[in-house]
């Protein structure tokens, strides 16, 4: 249902602000980044070296594979204490807990992991995170109080797992059936804006495009993917998309007129050319394969390439084409982003790889073993320091 509101959009939305003022790309105020390609603006940091990498610090925050929003001296990330899903606050520099809240009871799950999935997102001073059992929350991004809260009741079975977007005066998330396939709030009050769609909710985190000078948001649900416009919610289009288990997790990618999806369970990717249709949208398939395989990790498009790791290896493929470039075997589920035209890969089992982005080869310059066990939640580059985790530890590095 559409609620009478009111916001302006600015420009394309790239601009995110923070605790009142502009946030440079350089900050990483939520999933995937400003832009939410995955690509840091970071330059200078190391790519190859000759001893150990130095550890700034580590922390046991508890299960969960929640990633980082870095902006500022501030580090946001979730875990699992005392039987409950949590968020912190750290100091980017120390690791010390600036505050902690929590989220909701404890989300046991035994085939992957424990714990929340989504990752925290910040604009205007205020830090948005949803629970893996679909509670919204909106705190104070400097003191940790509470703002407000709204809940979700068509949990998928591996739990809520996409982040929040904030697009304009929206706080956009993913509830699922009769909470709508793509749920807007009003990021200030939590008021309900619009709901879009009635598909069960996917994995992936909704992902904002403008095409043709109007403003649009792709959500990857259950069974399939669907596009509402921006300031309406209004549906203008969807396509069936089914995989083993319903789960749809890699984040959508749109460049020049594109759109890009990938799923795993040996389902593959398809690249799509929009056009407008009267009021709506229509997509005609430019090429559809399994070369790509991503079953919850999202590629990297950098120079018209894909670049990623997916149920069985690490690859190249040629964006417009679908052709594989490269690959190379048994390097599944790694998770990479990009920054200064170099992957930082961090493999499955803890291994920190970096190498030029190349469309010939992975030729790494540098490798550490950073972490151990389950390292399924990509790592992020911040002010020369790299933030990662595994299932229950985070770490940061130094790479300046």
């Amino acid at each position: 249902m559409l609620h009478a509101f009111q916001r302006s959009l600015t420009g394309s939305m790239l601009i995110v602000c923070a605790f009142g003022l502009g946030v440079a790309h350089a900050d990483w105020p939520n999933f995937r980044g400003a832009r939410y390609d995955g690509i840091s603006d970071e330059t200078g940091f190391k790519t190859s070296w000759n001893e150990s990498l130095p550890q700034v610090w580590e922390r046991e925050i508890g299960s969960g594979f929640s990633s980082f929003a870095c902006l500022g001296d501030k580090v946001y990330t979730c875990g699992t204490r005392s039987k409950k899903q949590v968020i912190f606050c750290f100091e980017a520099d120390t690791g010390k807990t600036v505050w902690r809240k929590d989220i909701e009871q404890e989300f046991p799950e035994s085939t992957g992991g424990d714990g929340p999935r989504a990752t925290p997102t910040v604009s205007d001073g205020r830090v948005y995170i949803l629970g893996a059992q679909g509670t919204l929350w909106c705190f104070d991004a400097e003191t940790g109080e509470r703002v407000w809260k709204h809940g979700f009741s068509y949990p998928p079975k591996w739990g809520y797992s996409g982040s929040v977007l904030i697009e304009g005066n929206l706080a956009i998330a993913t509830g699922g059936q009769g909470d709508g396939a793509l749920a807007a709030l009003d990021k200030t009050t939590g008021q309900p804006v619009w709901t879009c769609g009635e598909d069960i909710a996917g994995y992936a985190t909704p992902y904002p495009f403008t095409f043709e000078d109007t403003r649009y948001v792709v959500g990857f649900a259950g069974t399939s993917a669907i596009i509402a416009e921006a300031e309406t919610g209004r549906l203008v289009w969807q396509m069936p998309w089914k995989t083993d288990w319903d789960v749809n997790a890699a984040t959508p990618i749109y460049h020049d007129g594109h759109l890009f999806l990938t799923s795993g369970y040996k389902t593959g990717c398809a690249l799509f050319k929009l056009r407008k249709d009267g009021d709506k949208l229509a997509a005609d398939q430019v090429w559809k394969t399994d070369a790509l395989r991503c079953k919850f990790q999202t590629p990297i498009l950098y120079e018209g390439n894909l670049y990623g790791s997916d149920e069985q290896s690490l690859l190249c493929v040629d964006f417009m084409t679908g052709e594989k470039r490269w690959e190379q075997p048994r390097i599944k589920h790694g998770t990479v982003v990009l920054a200064d035209g170099y992957l930082l890969l961090l493999t499955e089992n803890g291994q920190l790889r970096i190498a030029k982005a190349s469309p010939t080869a992975f030729e790494p310059l540098g490798t550490a073993e950073i972490l151990s066990d389950r390292c399924w939640t990509v790592p992020v580059l911040h002010r020369g320091r790299l933030y990662a985790r595994n299932l229950g530890r985070a770490v940061c590095y130094d790479l300046r």
